[in-house]
């Protein structure tokens, strides 16, 4: 209520046409970006060969989300949402995720959501994803978003839709307690889906409507490409990265030097050995 959240701080001082943008595009389905990076596979390969000597085992997911969690510390206008017309930032850096019981099609689903302090190694990294996946992966697991859908769907259809809808009515005004929005994988930095775990093409997945979304992005199934390399074609083995974007909270620029950034740290995966530090940041834009 009057700007205030359990979630977020309201950004004051912000650009006129950027503080106007949320009141003309008022749902972030009409604010969606949508990218494509072919991400070469063979300097995660290598990184994840180097590693595995040493003990650790890693995947392509691990180096993608510690890749994405240091892109936001270096650009943190990536960790805003709009909510009502309002862009706020958050404190922490969340992702959320599809964890599948079984690799059946009618296997159980469970949403899992991590929260980082944004300054982690690729190992702190690793390790949550890993605890988090092994905990939700159980038979009986039961996490407390589940819990809460359960709580919701035990009612008839029209008592879930009137929850929803206090549920919304509630957020947009910020009146959502911190408790449930903890719970919610749609209150988060970005949504990660790994189809290449399924063998998959990726897909521009749409970034949810409920919740303050503000990044979707889905790795899809590798595959041997043409590549150019120092003026030679050669094969090379991609993995498709799609990225849908809400544009309300970050200008095109933005964006761009984000994902560079991010395209550099997955050509070279070391880099996110060491722990953030504001030091490493690069020359400020604009």
């Amino acid at each position: 209520m009057f700007g205030l959240r359990a979630d977020g701080k309201r950004v004051k001082g912000i650009d006129p046409i950027q503080k106007i943008v949320p009141h003309i595009m008022k749902y972030r389905y009409d604010a969606q970006n949508m990218t494509r990076y072919n991400c070469r596979c063979e300097p995660l390969d290598d990184f994840i060969s180097a590693e595995n000597e040493k003990g650790y085992r890693f995947n392509y997911m691990h180096i993608v989300m510690a890749g994405l969690l240091r892109i936001t510390a270096i650009y943190p206008w990536l960790n805003r949402f709009v909510m009502n017309g309002r862009i706020f930032e958050r404190e922490k850096v969340y992702f959320s995720f599809v964890v599948k019981k079984e690799l059946k099609y009618d296997a159980e689903e469970s949403l899992v959501k991590i929260e980082f302090n944004g300054n982690e190694s690729i190992y702190e990294v690793k390790e949550k994803i890993d605890n988090a996946v092994r905990e939700n992966a159980k038979a009986m697991a039961n996490n407390g978003t589940e819990k809460l859908a359960h709580l919701l769907t035990i009612t008839p259809n029209f008592m879930i839709k009137f929850f929803v809808g206090m549920i919304k009515y509630l957020d947009k005004h910020g009146l959502l307690p911190n408790a449930i929005i903890k719970l919610s994988p749609f209150h988060t930095t970005y949504f990660i889906t790994n189809l290449k775990s399924i063998k998959g093409p990726s897909i521009f997945h749409h970034a949810y409507n409920f919740g303050t979304t503000g990044v979707f992005v889905a790795m899809g199934k590798e595959s041997k490409e043409p590549v150019v390399n120092k003026g030679i074609i050669e094969v090379g083995k991609i993995m498709p990265v799609d990225i849908v974007m809400d544009e309300r909270f970050c200008d095109g620029f933005y964006y761009v030097k984000a994902l560079n950034e991010l395209k550099k740290i997955l050509e070279h995966p070391e880099v996110l050995i060491a722990p953030w530090t504001n030091n490493l940041q690069p020359e400020p834009i604009g």
